[in-house]
């Protein structure tokens, strides 16, 4: 690879959102109660599932962690965000910058496969309803969410590894509002080619296993439902997997508008990306709260026991 010869970059200048330049304190006070309901949503449906001894079930044990994640995942590029849409310094260190995208694709890459196994779980408790207490025991579920993450953690070191192998010198002006691998591989003095592939491959390939995955389970879950002979029984296996099938179609259509198209439009991605960072992660605890009882009726008890809220 032939290399540039230049200073090498230390610390990165986040550019922010395109097109938006006099616009930081509109889009501050419009993302900080994005941002604000992501944290209190996710931290009360964790709460929930915490201290209510109903919910000490698989599907509300994954719900617990899908709460963590996602309050993980915005944490990693909003606080930056919104300090610098205050006026504060762009700067990041290079340091810092490994540590973002490590952890963006780390969390991010844990969402595909918790969603995988959220779906397996369905999948369980609906076609095998009298196993499912053995099959899904809290041995297994402990394993399966380790997994989880421990595949996270391969697959983000490898697209960080590869990505800040490259040298980056004379620019550092990161055109986006984080670091990501589409807007920093065009600043590395060196042959991104097979950064690129290999970063493509690794996203799609991980994309579609999961996804697969997901419509094997609900292919033989949506079976198993259509055999249901009452009306009340159908509707009631259908509720379980409806909130569930709504944060899967959010959460791959950013995926695949961003990361899999062989030409992505910057700004469309960085639009899609603003979705996927604060609202994707805040629209989680409502999809699964307002069209569940049991969660909404142990935050109910929580709340009265700690006084907050009168006995009704």
């Amino acid at each position: 690879m032939e290399v540039k010869n230049c200073s090498i970059v230390t610390e990165f200048i986040l550019l922010g959102i395109p097109h938006t330049e006099g616009l930081e304190m509109v889009l501050f006070v419009l993302f900080l109660p994005f941002y604000a309901c992501t944290l209190l949503g996710n931290v009360s449906i964790l709460v929930a599932v915490m201290f209510s001894a109903r919910l000490h079930t698989p599907m509300y044990f994954f719900l617990g962690n899908l709460s963590v994640f996602d309050m993980g995942f915005s944490s990693v590029t909003c606080p930056k965000m919104l300090l610098y849409l205050m006026g504060l310094s762009r700067l990041i260190s290079y340091k810092d910058c490994v540590c973002q995208l490590f952890f963006f694709h780390f969390l991010g890459s844990i969402e595909c496969f918790l969603y995988t196994v959220m779906a397996y779980d369905r999948f369980t408790a609906i076609c095998y309803p009298l196993r499912y207490t053995v099959i899904m025991n809290p041995r297994i579920c402990v394993a399966l969410a380790v997994g989880t993450w421990l595949l996270g953690c391969i697959h983000s070191s490898i697209l960080t590894s590869l990505t800040f192998a490259l040298p980056y010198c004379g620019s550092n002006e990161v055109d986006h509002f984080f670091c990501d691998i589409p807007a920093l591989l065009p600043l590395a003095c060196a042959d991104t080619s097979f950064a690129q592939r290999v970063s493509f491959t690794n996203v799609g390939l991980i994309s579609l296993v999961c996804f697969l995955l997901i419509l094997l389970s609900y292919t033989r879950i949506t079976i198993s439902i259509l055999s249901i002979r009452t009306t009340e029984g159908r509707r009631r296996a259908f509720s379980t997997c409806s909130a569930h099938l709504i944060a899967i179609l959010c959460a791959y259509g950013p995926i695949i508008t961003v990361y899999l198209q062989p030409t992505p439009n910057p700004m469309l991605g960085t639009m899609v990306q603003i979705l996927m960072n604060l609202v994707g992660p805040m629209l989680n605890p409502l999809i699964y709260t307002l069209r569940n009882e049991e969660v909404k009726t142990a935050l109910k008890t929580i709340l009265h026991k700690t006084g907050h809220v009168p006995e009704s």
